[in-house]
């Protein structure tokens, strides 16, 4: 009976430990199974490591890559358009770990968590991206072999219309670039998506939005530039003495010595509070790819860091998809959509397969702090970067540029929205360049904003 008791007791425990595994395989399953369709080792979904089903589409139906069955895959004809959609597409060896052939790799394959991999999916399925691929084009050669990114994305939707990122390469030759990675450092980095940059001016509008929602009648305040301001031994400068302004005037000269001020009177909690508020120091999800993460530092030391880190240099980094979001809920009452890269999936049947939703960010600023700076975002195009210079656009923007020093080229941004009902676009451009911000990237951002309207008024 002993026995018995004992070899019941040890069966029980068998089947608890069967059950708790099974449990556990169940949880890892809905949760990873995806990722395991996605490893290299997985032999029917792998031709010597590349993925063998699939195709990519932008929003208009144009074939960007297909899968040929072999591990090997065929991008469209237009060497231009494979450049410029190089990032956001991918490569099939996997060195762009955020393009779509290896991030939406289980999509492609037709995977889903009731029926895995099933045989009537074997065809792969149709990955339709949001973005437009002229637009793209027209990025990639407004950019001119320069390195930098150019984002451009619907704050009402979370459509992302134009992703590119340079330096870049014709996927058609990968082999090639391969054996030259020193020649072309950071080329498998999508710099809108994977990269932090010292953001220079553009970082003004957290600056202005702290001292917004911290001070009474902020908006109305004024401050005297001098042409030098003394923060903690180190000396901010100005080009000139831009002498009594507002807050909305400062932010329009981009006056360093007055933000320098401001941020070192807000005091470092109230920095850190507003740049946290802003979702900078949070990853984005964009369907599954996560951003960089922003990083500051506001201690208060004696090379007048504060200041510094208040006008956009000192210690900033941060990440170009971030400043766009932030613009486009600068431009929409201060929350935004959180962007998006997949439009549709079909299978092979050419039957619909997914639903995406909209998503929300966060509240990133209050409601009025975003209509002040939707407002002096838009006098800084009327009274400083010209409305001529972006014709047909109801914009407002703010540019930076953020010197690196020695022979290093400049860091140079455009950052802003269009306001416009058929086309709510928030952009951002990077450009790492010679020029200032609203001459380089400020002209590559005109280019792209007129291909993106003008691709929304033909839909």
């Amino acid at each position: 009976m002993r026995k018995i008791t004992i070899r019941s007791a040890v069966c029980l425990f068998l089947a608890l430990f069967l059950a708790l595994g099974t449990g556990i395989f169940a949880v890892k399953w809905v949760l990873c199974g995806g990722d395991w369709v996605r490893l290299p080792a997985n032999q029917h979904m792998y031709t010597n490591g590349m993925l063998n089903k699939g195709e990519i589409l932008d929003r208009n139906g144009t074939t960007l890559a297909k899968a040929n069955g072999d591990g090997t895959w065929s991008y469209i004809d237009s060497a231009s358009v494979r450049r410029a959609t190089l990032h956001a597409v991918g490569d099939p060896q996997g060195k762009i770990g955020v393009g779509a052939i290896s991030a939406f790799a289980d999509k492609l394959v037709g995977y889903n968590k009731l029926t895995g991999s099933a045989p009537y999916f074997s065809g792969g399925k149709k990955i339709y991206l949001t973005l437009d691929a002229d637009v793209c084009r027209t990025a990639y050669q407004a950019l001119n072999g320069r390195s930098g990114a150019v984002g451009v994305y619907n704050y009402r939707t979370g459509e992302i219309i134009c992703m590119v990122s340079s330096p870049n390469y014709d996927p058609a030759s990968a082999k090639a670039v391969a054996e030259n990675d020193e020649e072309n450092d950071g080329i498998y980095v999508n710099r809108l998506l994977s990269a932090n940059f010292i953001p220079g001016s553009v970082f003004k509008l957290v600056t202005a939005a702290a001292a917004l929602e911290t001070w009474e009648n902020a908006e109305t305040k004024t401050w005297v530039c001098t042409g030098t301001y003394e923060a903690d031994g180190s000396t901010v400068t100005c080009p000139k003495k831009h002498g009594e302004l507002t807050l909305g005037e400062a932010l329009t000269f981009s006056c360093n010595c007055i933000f320098g001020r401001i941020s070192e009177s807000l005091g470092k909690d109230v920095m850190e509070k507003y740049v946290e508020k802003t979702g900078f120091t949070e990853t984005i999800s964009i369907n599954g790819i996560h951003t960089s993460v922003s990083s500051f530092d506001f201690e208060i030391t004696e090379n007048g860091n504060l200041a510094w880190s208040g006008i956009g240099q000192g210690k900033d980094m941060v990440n170009p998809c971030a400043m766009m979001v932030y613009a486009g809920a600068i431009a929409n009452g201060g929350t935004a959509a959180i962007p998006q890269l997949i439009s549709k999936e079909e299978n092979s049947m050419g039957l619909r397969t997914s639903i995406y939703l909209k998503h929300k960010t966060k509240r990133l600023l209050e409601e009025e702090t975003a209509a002040c700076l939707t407002e002096m975002m838009k006098d800084n195009v009327r009274n400083n970067y010209g409305k001529g210079n972006f014709p047909g656009l109801e914009i407002g923007a703010k540019s930076g540029t953020a010197q690196k020093g020695g022979e290093q080229k400049n860091n140079t941004w455009f950052v802003g929205f269009l306001e416009n009902e058929e086309a709510p676009y928030a952009f951002v451009v990077f450009v790492e360049d010679k020029g200032s911000g609203s001459s380089a990237a400020g002209s590559v951002a005109n280019k792209v904003l007129q291909a993106a309207l003008k691709a929304a008024d033909e839909r």
